[in-house]
């Protein structure tokens, strides 16, 4: 079973939105351009976007281009409602159909990080994915030093699987 065409338009918590990247959105953040913001009701956090946003929209650009819409399973903006602010991104590269399986990223911008941003918006769309019915396990990788993302995939009850000189890799398994 593959996913199917994404039926909503965001996801949202107590704190957070989390709004579905599209190629034009993409587009025009890569060009600097940040006017259609504004017809979104959102605005620029501080330090958004950053230089992992930027080097991540490529490849956004690349997944979102294999498929005929979004279907979730692909980057998030995460917006703090509060503010309407974009804070960070969170999302998956794609859907393995074969594994049934996903592989969550996340990234919060300096100035927001460590308030539960990262951990908020990964519960939800973590809940989103396995609520699909087509998601068996969800896997992250994370760097050996990366004490806050260690930490995080901890409390999201990730189990370390494997290990090598860069990255920790982890599995949540439906279920767990």
């Amino acid at each position: 079973m593959e996913p199917s065409i994404l039926q909503i338009h965001k996801l949202s918590t107590e704190r957070l939105t989390l709004i579905p990247y599209t190629i034009p959105i993409c587009t025009h953040i890569l060009n600097q351009e940040f006017d259609f913001l504004k017809k979104m009701d959102l605005r620029k956090g501080r330090g958004w976007p950053d230089d992992d946003v930027l080097e991540t929209l490529p490849k956004i650009i690349n997944n979102l281009s294999e498929i005929e819409a979004p279907t979730g399973f692909e980057s998030w903006m995460i917006i703090k409602n509060e503010t309407s602010e974009i804070i960070g991104d969170i999302g998956f590269k794609g859907f393995n159909q074969k594994e049934q399986l996903i592989d969550i990223g996340y990234g919060i911008i300096l100035g927001e990080r460590r308030q539960g941003y990262a951990e908020e918006a990964a519960k939800a769309l973590i809940g989103w994915a396995f609520e699909q019915g087509i998601v068996k396990e969800i896997t992250a990788k994370c760097l050996t030093h990366n004490v806050s993302s260690i930490h995080l995939l901890q409390k999201l009850n990730f189990k370390k699987v494997k290990r090598d000189d860069i990255f920790l890799y982890w599995s949540l398994p439906y279920g767990n």
